[in-house]
Parts: structure tokens; C-alpha cells; sequence
């Protein structure tokens, strides 16, 4: 594969047999995001576990301390009060059956996160196939099935992400952008590994984090040295 001349130029400014303290990866990660858009940067959490199994799975949610650095776009299916709540708490688009309805025959997507009340569930159910593989299937791991709507909202829009494991034993999650700088991406990196040692399964035997990186969306990884 083919890469342009920013991105040589950027592996060139990384030592790929290096191991980087957390503050120099950010630091890296930020000098070597040479895009002309701010670029996401993400983190890639190998773990010892065995996701095929089901006490050995790892999800969960952190609200990040300086947000994801992107505008969240949400969705809420709830009727009444709990409608009126979603409207006022600034959700972007808010409905019931016939949102339901919209994603079944239109295939509607246009959305990033997805909160539902308790009893829409058995609604829900109709779209699951539809949302399921999107990632935007509403769950109350996530905190996205929930009877208090409000904070849900609130707690999206100031930057709460989801990390899952995947069927690789991977984590994949943003912790900002390029501008955040390199000090406001460490404390988002310190809040996200933090969740992740803390959701770890009892089941889980050995090494819990196998392997950390760092990227920005264009640009090469940076192995992160990290003892849970």
C-alpha cells in the first residue's frame, strides 16, 4: 500500500521499537497527526482475555474529563414526559413509534448515539438487526437504556464514549482530537485505561493488558507502555 509523504514523514518521527511512557505517546501522537483536519486520535487496547467466552467479555462506559472533541448527534425514543425531557436536555432528534418505523423502512441512521426508555424496549426489538451491527442498539450496560433520560443526554454531549472488546480481544476507542493538545489527551488516555483495569473479568487469568498504541487517523502507531 501506497502512503504519502506526511505520513513517511511521520514514521520516521517514531521509533518503532520503542516502548513510550504515556505523556511521550501523547506528545508523539500530536506531533505526527500532520493532516490538514483535526484528526481523531485513538487508542487500541490489546487484553488477555478470551471474548468468545461470556464471563470474559469487557464493556462499559467513561465519560472522557475533556469530552471526544466531536459533535454527538442523539437520538431518543421515549413518548410523553420523558419526550418533553429529551427536547429540552438538547437532543437532536427525538420520537417513538414512528422513529421506530423511520429506521425499519428507510434504514435511517443518521444518528451517533441512540437512548431509550425502559418501556420502548419491546419496540426496540424491531430494529435491533438494524442497529445491532451499527453498534447503536441501545443497552443498559451502556447507560443508553435508561429511565433517567436526562443524564443520559447531558452525559453523552460532555463526551461519554463505549469501549467493547471485539472478537480479536481489541479495543478501539477515540480519545480526542489533535487540537486537544497533548496534556488534555493524557487525561483522557488515564481515564479511559482506568475504566478498562476496572472492568476487568474475574475470569480473566494472566496478563490483563497485553498491548497499548496510539494513533491519529492518519497517522502511525506509538506503542504505550502500561502496567494495570
Amino acid at each position: 500500500m501506497k502512503r504519502g509523504k506526511k505520513y513517511n514523514e511521520s514514521v520516521k518521527a517514531v521509533d518503532t521499537a520503542k516502548v513510550y511512557d504515556p505523556a511521550e505517546a501523547m506528545a508523539g501522537v500530536v506531533e505526527t497527526a500532520k493532516a490538514k483536519f483535526d484528526e481523531t486520535i485513538e487508542l487500541h487496547v490489546r487484553l488477555g482475555v478470551d471474548p468468545r467466552q461470556a464471563d470474559q467479555q469487557v464493556r462499559g462506559t467513561v465519560v472522557l474529563p475533556n469530552g471526544t472533541g466531536r459533535n454527538v448527534r442523539v437520538l431518543v425514543v421515549a413518548k410523553g414526559e420523558k419526550a418533553d425531557i429529551a427536547l429540552k436536555e438538547g437532543a437532536d432528534i427525538v420520537g417513538a413509534e414512528d422513529i421506530i418505523a423511520k429506521i425499519l423502512n428507510e434504514n435511517f441512521l443518521a444518528f451517533d448515539v441512540c437512548i431509550t426508555s425502559p418501556d420502548m424496549m419491546g419496540q426496540m426489538g424491531r430494529v435491533a438487526k438494524i442497529l445491532g451491527p451499527k453498534g447503536l442498539m441501545p443497552s443498559p450496560k451502556s447507560g443508553t437504556v435508561t429511565t433517567d433520560i436526562a443524564k443520559a443526554i447531558r452525559d453523552t454531549k460532555a463526551g461519554k464514549v463505549e469501549y467493547r472488546v471485539d472478537k480479536t480481544a481489541i479495543i478501539h476507542c477515540p480519545i480526542g482530537k489533535k487540537s486537544f493538545g497533548a496534556d488534555k489527551l493524557l487525561e483522557n488516555f488515564n481515564a479511559l485505561m482506568d475504566a478498562i483495569v476496572k472492568a476487568k473479568p474475574a475470569a480473566a487469568k494472566g496478563i490483563y493488558v497485553k498491548s497499548v498504541y496510539t494513533a491519529a487517523t492518519m497517522g502511525p502507531s506509538i506503542k504505550i507502555g502500561y502496567k494495570a
